[in-house]
């Protein structure tokens, strides 16, 4: 083990190990942060990938709902740091071929309204849920440990009562029982099928109940400059308090590391496991050795000479797109790519950042995010596929294309360990993960070496970029291995980014 001794080290300089590291500097640790690649922030980064001159895409996550939401930023406070998130009028969008598109509104009557028939029944869905969103959001995103104190007050009660019930509904064949038309479905299965898994399922419908929410009640925000304002943001407080960062050090066994009270890893279960199996019971290793990862993502980025040419012109005022047509194609389509398969028509994700921060846009030339999602570690370049599906709702789009450029599935891993065989969720999700992590333990940020703890987002509440993975393991560091009980202040100090 290296000579250097440090209160706490941090592996990983994603929202979560820059959460736990931030934690800990807080409360007057010395704090090193090792991250393997040349930038920090893991899926919260935005960079140059020359694609055109000074243009800059995001490299993972795009849009951030739980930025708005997350009690770890609420408390860290970003627009006091610097970091302006808009919030489009249009959460997002879910257009159709030869009819008008889904929108969904921040304001939810003006949603319902646009629903129809469906527009009581939309109203009724989300509405518990909107009006005590402070609850859905303590009980979507925490520890699952505990009983937060927003859900002991009736409203509490009254809103987890109804995401409990409505997701039994919307996680099982029941979930057609609600609507009688196809375009609130859709915009639902939309949101749900960002945890790229079966539809239908529990963990997409508890998915699509809290950002379909969220939506409503903060809307889903676009950081202006990219997602690496959040990133420097929290590098920036890690470094004010005394901690640093350390870039282009990979991390391969802990006798690299320098001696420590406490290790956090912002990693997959696999990577801490070849890093502190031998130091672990077999029973632990063996866990998280077979920690079982989901499908995958291949990530598309284009520049772009103008706005994207949607029929249904509304959607140009959404920042975040699904691309899928109908539930039932968008579940044939997930369900296939469930079982190993590409699809024909594979669901994509779009951010068109422009749309909310007009300062993404250089030279007349525009970014535009997009994800397809595909079997684990497809080689495929998905460029034309998702052009064509894009081209469904907005014909003449490949005319605006100026340059594209495929990330597979099976690269995905090499601008972040975290995401293997293009796994952006860094696992499979399901029931059990989500409530439990990857391995069956009471404390699931415990990584079966004392002293050693997960922060990444295989932890409850799971994946996002809200900081709370770090924010509860670094809390558990602070308790049991400095004996330090009181969480430490967020708030900013007078350091702006």
């Amino acid at each position: 083990m290296s000579r250097e001794v440090r209160d706490a080290v941090v592996v990983g300089s994603g929202p979560g190990g820059l959460a736990a590291a931030v934690t800990l500097a807080r409360a007057g640790l010395d704090v090193l942060v090792l991250e393997a690649q040349p930038t920090a922030g893991g899926g919260a980064r935005t960079l140059d990938l020359g694609l055109a001159p000074d243009l800059t895409h995001d490299l993972c996550s795009a849009v951030h709902p739980l930025a708005l939401a997350s009690p770890f930023l609420r408390a860290f406070d970003l627009p006091a740091r610097g970091v302006e998130l808009a919030v489009p009028e249009l959460s997002y969008a879910q257009p159709f071929e030869g009819r008008d598109a889904g929108l969904a509104y921040r304001d939810l009557d003006r949603t319902a309204e646009g629903l129809g028939a469906d527009g009581p029944a939309w109203r009724r869905l989300m509405a518990p849920l909107v009006e005590h969103n402070d609850a859905v959001v303590a009980l979507g995103l925490g520890d699952h440990r505990s009983v937060p104190g927003e859900l002991l007050s009736p409203g509490g009660v009254q809103a987890a009562i109804a995401f409990g019930t409505a997701m039994l509904e919307q996680g099982t064949p029941l979930w057609g029982a609600r609507f009688t038309d196809d375009v609130a479905p859709a915009l639902l299965t939309g949101v749900a099928a960002h945890t790229i898994s079966a539809l239908p399922s529990l963990p997409s419908s508890g998915t699509a109940l809290l950002l379909g929410s969220l939506a409503h009640a903060v809307g889903w925000a676009i950081p202006v400059g990219g997602s690496q304002r959040i990133t420097d943001a929290l590098v920036a407080d890690l470094r004010a308090h005394r901690g640093e960062l350390r870039l282009d050090t990979p991390v391969t066994t802990w006798r690299a590391l320098p001696r420590a009270r406490a290790y956090l890893f912002d990693t997959t279960p696999g990577t801490l496991a070849r890093v502190w199996g031998e130091r672990m019971t077999p029973t632990a290793r063996r866990a998280l050795e077979r920690h079982r990862h989901g499908q995958a993502a291949a990530k598309v980025d284009f520049v772009l000479s103008g706005p994207v040419p949607w029929s249904d012109p509304r959607v140009g005022g959404a920042a975040t797109v699904h691309l899928g047509g109908s539930r039932e194609e968008m579940a044939a389509a997930e369900n296939t790519v469930q079982a190993g398969r590409h699809a024909d028509r594979p669901l994509v994700l779009l951010s068109d950042p422009t749309v909310a921060d007009p300062s993404r846009a250089v030279g007349g030339l525009r970014p535009l995010w997009t994800y397809a999602h595909v079997p684990a570690g497809s080689p495929r370049d998905v460029t034309e596929t998702v052009t064509a599906q894009i081209e469904r709702f907005a014909p003449g789009f490949r005319d605006l294309v100026v340059a594209a450029r495929c990330i597979p599935a099976a690269r995905m891993a090499e601008h972040n360990a975290n995401y293997p065989g293009g796994d952006i969720a860094a696992g499979a999700i399901t029931m059990r993960r989500m409530a439990l992590g990857p391995r069956l333990a009471w404390d699931p940020y415990r990584a079966g070496v004392p002293g050693v703890y997960l922060c990444s987002q295989v932890v409850p509440p799971g994946p996002g970029v809200h900081g709370l993975t770090g924010w509860f393991a670094g809390r558990r560091a602070l308790r049991e291995r400095f004996g330090i009980r009181r969480a430490p202040d967020l708030a900013p100090d007078g350091v702006v980014t």
